[in-house]
This record gives structure tokens, C-alpha cells and sequence, in this order.
């Protein structure tokens, strides 16, 4: 299990449980335990039913490569649940029902790519800032704008974090693995719920297109994280109460509570404000509820960094060819290691810096042309520009082993 915010050894990584008592339930409780086999599974796939393992009963979605498996999927499957799926008439109108759906008390997600998460990015912005739980699955694409639809790119780091404007924090996951797709996507729907805010889910093309072989946990062993509910009565509910965890509990309509919602910027029920006071309570809150909970939300894996000289900082389907490198490297008595962000965003600043503080030269190797690399340059200011290194492909190919191997032998 890997513990939040710290390192763990060169095992697959694994998702943390986020534990929440009075609004957490096993699934299993729900639908009855049924065994898991070992499967041949696809990334999106994996992500089809993680949404599934985590309560998710509405998707609203426009088919658009590479994710479209996660649609077809969920298209046959949520109705057999009692869920809903819903295909909408572009990627706006996307946002905007899962958005509703969740204010009217579903768990809800939509899986695009490249221009439809460009469409998507004012939407996830009203997500933010109405704090309505839901969740956004990119499976990134070769781009910009329709650019490659079926060859890999990892292009829309940034943007995850930065593509709706106005300063929203975000919450952005990133998997390397088919079983950590489905272990993610739980995550992403989890924190979705707790946090009341718009998760973001990054997969590479090659990832949601790939087949590994997969062993699901048992529903008996898979937690699911509810919204809390409000406990008063509905005259004293504040649609957006303050408290020291910035963990606020969410009245869906229809079950009687009176609240206001609006893309406006909202005092404590909801209704528009122009007080400069309650704009700034609003802003603290959507800062603070991430920032003070950095130690739940961070992911990292560190993988052979003991005594590294060399440390490659590597996400998603690249960081499998830089452990592949790492391998190789380390047959020849090279000491290089790996650290990976399965949090991308909120980047994880202190783990990064701590980790990289004692190594001479870091790798960074990105299917882009250049976003990490900037992240971990304003980490290490410490260091030299020629001792911290890239490697960028932006052609549809991938990087590879022998390309992030080449480029350690260069440095060591």
C-alpha cells in the first residue's frame, strides 16, 4: 500500500486508502462480494470499472479517440446497475451534465481527450468553483487540436492544472499501469467526494490502448468514499460551510435543503457577492482545502533511489521505459533511480525536493516539449542547468528504454 506523501520500495505502486468512517461503505455491502480472476484487461478498460467499483452511476460523455472504450463500456454496463449513461452532442455539454447529475446526488464522470478537454476546461472550472463533485478522464493524445488521435502525448500536463482560468487549484492524477488505471480512477472518484471538486484522471494513449494482465481486488477489499451529508436542519444548512478540514457536507436537490448555485463568485449559500470579505472566504476555501491536504492527496514512488547519483523523474507510460533504463543501467553498476509523481497535481513539492536533494544530475524525460522539466528546474534551483537534463519526443513515437539509457551513460 503505498502511504501518502512518503516513498516506498520498486514494487507496483498501489492506491492509498482515503478513509472517511461516517460516509465510507464497502461496495461489497452493496452488491454482494464476487470473486476476481485474473483477467487480460485494456487500460480504459480498467478505468470502465473502477468507475463502476466506485459508486460512479452517470456518464455523460461524446465518443472521441483514444477514450471511447470507457463510454462503450460504461454504455452497456450502468444500465444493468441502475446507472445512467447518457451520449451528449459535444464535450460542453459533457461537463455541464455530469456537473448536474452530481448536484442532483450521482457520482459522476466523463472520459475525453485533446479537443475535448480543451472544450471541457470552463466546465471543470464551474465544477471547481460550485464544488460539486465529479470526475474528468483525458487520455491524452498527440496534439494540438486533433493532431494524432491514435499516437501517444503527454501534452496536457499543464494544461490539467492550469487550462481553466481564474485560479482554481487542482487535483490531478496520473497512472502507469492497466491495474493502476482501475486503482486510480476509484481514487479519483474518491477524492472527487470528499473534496467536492472536479478530479482529473491522465492516461497516455498507449496506456488506455494496452492489455496487461490484471487481478482486481475482491469488493469486500474496495473502499468507497460517500459525500458527507448535512446532519442539520435545513434552515441552518450553508451550502458552503467553513471548517478546519475544509470538508464540507453537500445536500443534493430534491431532499429539502434550500442553496444557490452559481459560476458567480457566491457567499456561504451560494447566492452572488460582490464583498470583497465573503470573494476572499470563497477563494481561501478552494485554496485551502487542497493545500491543507496535501499529505491525504500526494502520491510519489520512488524506485532504486537509495543511493542514486542519477535520478530519473518520469510519469505515466514513460516512466515504465525509464524503470526499464534503470535496469539496464544498474547491470552495469550505474546508480540511478526513479521517482514518479501518481499525484501530478498538487505537485508534490517537499517529497521531490527532499528525494532529489543528494543526487547530481536529474533526468526528465516527457512526450512533450517540456512541462515536468519546469516543475523540477524551480525545485532544484540548487543545481545547474547541466544537471538537470530532458528529453523530449513530440513526433507520435515513444520514448524508450535505450533513449533514456543513452542519455544516463551521457551523465555518469
Amino acid at each position: 500500500m503505498l502511504k501518502k506523501e512518503k516513498v516506498k520500495t520498486s514494487k507496483p505502486a498501489k492506491t492509498a486508502a482515503v478513509t472517511a468512517p461516517k460516509s465510507e461503505t464497502k461496495l461489497a455491502e452493496l452488491q454482494g462480494i464476487r470473486e476476481r480472476k485474473t483477467v487480460i484487461m485494456q487500460g480504459n478498460e480498467a478505468v470502465a470499472y473502477g468507475a463502476l467499483d466506485a459508486g460512479v452511476n452517470f456518464f455523460a460523455g461524446y465518443p472521441i479517440t483514444p477514450s471511447t472504450e470507457v463510454a462503450e463500456i460504461l454504455a452497456a454496463e450502468l444500465p444493468k446497475r441502475g446507472g445512467v449513461f447518457i451520449q451528449m452532442e459535444d464535450e460542453i455539454a459533457s461537463i455541464c451534465a455530469i456537473t448536474g447529475a452530481s448536484l442532483a446526488g450521482a457520482k459522476s464522470l466523463t472520459a475525453t481527450s485533446g479537443p475535448g478537454f480543451s472544450l471541457m476546461q470552463e466546465g471543470i472550472g464551474f465544477a471547481k468553483i460550485t464544488e460539486t463533485p465529479c470526475v474528468v478522464v483525458n487520455v491524452q493524445r498527440m496534439g494540438p487540436s486533433t493532431g494524432m488521435p491514435t499516437s501517444p502525448a503527454q501534452g496536457d500536463i499543464m494544461q490539467a492544472r492550469w487550462g481553466s482560468h481564474g485560479d482554481s487549484p487542482a487535483i490531478v492524477l496520473y497512472p502507469d499501469s492497466v491495474k493502476e488505471s482501475y486503482e486510480l480512477t476509484i481514487r479519483a472518484v474518491n477524492l472527487a467526494e470528499k473534496y467536492r471538486t472536479c478530479v482529473i484522471l491522465l492516461l497516455d494513449e498507449v496506456l488506455g490502448h494496452m492489455r496487461e494482465s490484471v487481478r482486481l481486488p475482491d469488493l469486500a477489499n474496495v473502499r468507497v468514499i460517500n459525500r458527507i451529508k448535512p446532519t442539520v436542519p435545513p434552515h441552518w444548512y450553508k451550502h458552503y460551510d467553513e471548517n478546519q478540514k475544509y470538508l464540507s457536507p453537500l445536500a443534493s436537490y430534491g431532499e429539502g435543503y434550500r442553496f444557490h448555485v452559481t459560476g458567480l463568485t457566491h457567499d456561504a449559500h451560494g447566492f452572488p457577492t460582490n464583498k470583497s470579505s465573503e470573494a476572499g472566504e470563497m477563494m481561501d476555501r478552494l485554496r485551502k482545502k487542497i493545500s491543507y491536504n496535501i499529505r491525504d492527496l500526494v502520491q510519489i514512488e520512488s524506485h532504486e533511489m537509495d543511493d542514486a547519483k542519477i535520478a530519473i523523474f518520469a510519469a505515466g507510460i514513460t516512466a515504465r521505459a525509464a524503470k526499464a533504463a534503470i535496469a539496464m543501467a544498474r547491470y552495469e553498476g550505474i546508480k540511478v533511480g526513479l521517482l514518479r509523481p501518481l499525484t501530478i497535481w498538487p505537485f508534490p513539492d517537499d517529497a521531490v525536493r527532499k528525494m532529489l536533494r543528494d543526487v547530481d544530475t536529474v533526468i526528465v524525460p516527457e512526450l512533450n516539449q517540456g512541462q515536468l522539466i519546469h516543475e523540477i528546474r524551480r525545485l532544484t534551483k540548487d543545481k545547474s542547468d547541466s544537471d538537470v537534463l530532458t528529453i523530449q519526443r513530440v513526433n507520435g513515437q515513444l520514448i524508450t528504454p535505450n533513449d533514456i539509457l543513452r542519455k544516463i551513460k551521457e551523465v555518469s
